[in-house]
């Protein structure tokens, strides 16, 4: 197969990238490196399989050749970048959407679009499951990334019922791992990297929110194998082991040995109080399930952080 995937140079496309080209597929990535990494794109240049267009999805553009398969990870998706980032947000989830589905309709390929456990905004049903609609703040802080998605499914939907094309939806729960900007302002980097450092632990509000963590490696087996399925409506890929985010921290000072302090600071607007994932359907139509430990995955991304920080055992 010949995939070309939007947002190669993120945390997670530059892994779905590696995927598909240990398996033997070429692969085109695309990505503006606005928050993608050059560094993501060096680790797959290597591949004579590879190849790489730096190109802002927002514009139209086209590749030569056939394309089976078009996977959509290109939209900044880190807490930090929601303000400063906040009209490119909006424009890659809708224009830039419409251009990617416009070029998988030109190739007759299968689309991939990477969706949000976000679109259920601060949950009032819990576990989530994919027929939850949602409790979302249309006028907030986070509504440029929370709203941008739900849009984004909407025409992706649109698309299917006009055209019958074959679409793959899937909201990603919070993932962690290798290769994680460490100034991308989530839970796991930052605890992560204020421990390696000595610096205090900063929790927002008390630390009671919850969140399920899913390992890279897990969540890019349930991407592939959703691209393989079917099924067009969304699934949920994520780890439902459901967690505090003082627990995190907590875990975080021993895996580490750290004598970092928690201590906490106002909560942000909007933020949700809960978070875990109903992966019945994933797990009935992709026979997929979550396989890496937490305390595992951890230890991988605490070991990648040390080497990027420079900062021995």
């Amino acid at each position: 197969m010949r995939i070309l995937i939007a947002g190669a140079g993120g945390f997670i496309g530059c892994q779905l990238a590696k995927h598909y080209l240990d398996q033997g597929h070429d692969v085109v990535g695309v990505d503006n490196l606005v928050t993608g990494d050059r560094k993501n794109i060096d680790w797959l240049a290597g591949n004579s399989r590879f190849s790489f267009l730096e190109q802002d999805i927002i514009q139209p553009f086209t590749v030569a050749g056939p394309v089976n398969l078009v996977c959509d990870l290109a939209c900044p998706a880190s807490p930090v970048d929601f303000a400063p980032l906040s009209i490119e947000i909006m424009r890659v989830c809708s224009e830039g959407v419409r251009n990617m589905l416009e070029l998988a309709r030109s190739k007759q390929a299968v689309f991939l679009h990477t969706s949000t456990s976000e679109v259920y905004g601060d949950p009032e049903v819990h576990p989530q499951r994919e027929d939850y609609w949602g409790h979302v703040n249309p006028i907030g802080a986070r509504a440029v990334y929370d709203e941008g998605k739900r849009y984004a499914e909407a025409i992706i939907m649109a698309y299917h019922r006009k055209y019958q094309m074959p679409v793959r939806l899937v909201r990603i729960f919070n993932t962690y791992g290798p290769r994680m900007r460490l100034d991308d302002g989530r839970v796991v980097t930052n605890f992560i990297c204020q421990a390696l450092q000595g610096k205090d632990i900063t929790l927002h509000g008390d630390g009671s929110q919850t969140r399920s963590f899913c390992y890279v490696d897990d969540q890019v087996d349930g991407l592939a194998r959703l691209a393989q399925s079917d099924y067009c409506g969304p699934v949920n890929i994520g780890n439902p082991c459901e967690i505090t985010v003082r627990q995190l921290a907590q875990e975080v000072i021993e895996l580490i040995g750290a004598k970092s302090r928690i201590t906490s600071k106002a909560m942000p607007p909007d933020d949700p109080k809960v978070r875990r994932p109903d992966i019945g359907l994933a797990q009935k139509v992709l026979g997929w399930n979550p396989k890496v430990d937490r305390i595992e995955g951890l230890r991988k991304t605490i070991d990648y952080c040390r080497t990027v920080l420079n900062i021995g055992k």
